[in-house]
């Protein structure tokens, strides 16, 4: 049984009918986060366009080389505890130069191979942020439509993802991301 359910804010997060009182907003349910480029980036953000590329570095939607480093784009999967529903992080995630090179390959095509390896999350997370990047392990996608899947080993983070987290949790992170629902969802 979904206890979310139960809990009214939850009823009209997931309504895409109900209108908010003070300003007529509407909801659809869980919308993911992103991040458009690992913390390191030196180079601002990529605006129109599939690639910016500065010198040797380059950003793409999928791909990321900064001077020696590699990284992926992909996601990071947290269940909302009392329902069936999860909500992802997109970020990126920093791998070695022959793991770079394997998954390329295996996404284009060329060799296939890319069984997942250990990784870095790049990334500072509302509600889950450290000084250190986290070691993650990184699973290759099911899908050639998803990206690959990224797990924290250890830390609050691994407890989010192995016990999920609460309908607050994510108001929390959505507030943090610059999006506070919480007004909205009164009735």
């Amino acid at each position: 049984m979904n206890l979310l359910a139960l809990d009214s804010r939850w009823q009209r997060f997931n309504d895409p009918d109900y209108a908010c009182k003070c300003c007529g907003r509407s909801f659809g349910g869980i919308v993911d986060v992103g991040f458009g480029q690992p913390d390191c980036w030196p180079h601002g953000e990529m605006k129109d366009g599939d690639t910016l590329t500065v010198g040797d570095d380059v950003l793409t939607a999928d791909l990321c080389v900064v001077v020696e480093l590699r990284f992926l784009h992909c996601v990071l999967p947290l269940p909302i505890r009392g329902s069936d529903e999860v909500f992802l992080f997109g970020v990126w995630a920093s791998v070695t130069k022959d793991q770079f090179k394997a998954y390329v390959l295996d996404a284009t095509g060329e060799a296939p191979g890319f069984d997942g390896c250990d990784a870095w999350l790049m990334n500072d997370l509302p509600l889950f942020e450290c000084d250190e990047p986290m070691a993650c392990a990184l699973k290759p996608a099911e899908s050639a439509a998803e990206r690959p899947h990224l797990t924290a080993k250890n830390g609050p983070l691994a407890q989010a993802q192995a016990e999920g987290i609460s309908f607050d949790q994510l108001l929390d992170i959505y507030a943090a991301s610059g999006e506070d629902l919480r007004p909205h969802l009164l009735g």
